[in-house]
C-alpha cells in the first residue's frame, strides 16, 4: 500500500510540472499516426503522464475539437485525460491493476 501512495504522488508530481511545463509531444497536420500512438505510449510508460498540443492546422483538417481528439489518443494508448486547456491536454496513464483508478 506504501509503495502505492509513493508512486500516486510521484505522479501528481509530474501532472503538475506538466502543466506548468513545456509540451512533451506536438500533433500536427499527419495526425494521429501509428508512430505518434507509440510515442505517446512510450512516453506513458515511462513518466505516466504525457502533455500534447493539437497544432492548428490538424485542427483545421481533422473538423474535431481538441476534446475529441484527446479522448481518441488516451483511448489508444491506454490511458486518461487529465485536462484540456485550450489546444493542449495531458494524459495519465491508468493505475493498478483493473486499470479503472487513475492518477
Amino acid at each position: 500500500m506504501r509503495l502505492e501512495k509513493e508512486v500516486h504522488d510521484k505522479i501528481k508530481e509530474e501532472v503538475r510540472k506538466r502543466l506548468e511545463g513545456k509540451v512533451d509531444v506536438q500533433l500536427g497536420k499527419r495526425g494521429i499516426t501509428e508512430g505518434f500512438v507509440k510515442e505517446v505510449k512510450t512516453r506513458l510508460s515511462k513518466r505516466g503522464v504525457v502533455k500534447v498540443r493539437v497544432l492548428k492546422s490538424y485542427l483545421r483538417a481533422s473538423g474535431s475539437d481538441v476534446e475529441e481528439i484527446a479522448r481518441e489518443i488516451a483511448s489508444r494508448t491506454g490511458g486518461v485525460v487529465r485536462d484540456v486547456r485550450g489546444h493542449t491536454f495531458i494524459i495519465v496513464k491508468k493505475r493498478g491493476a483493473d486499470s479503472a483508478a487513475v492518477y
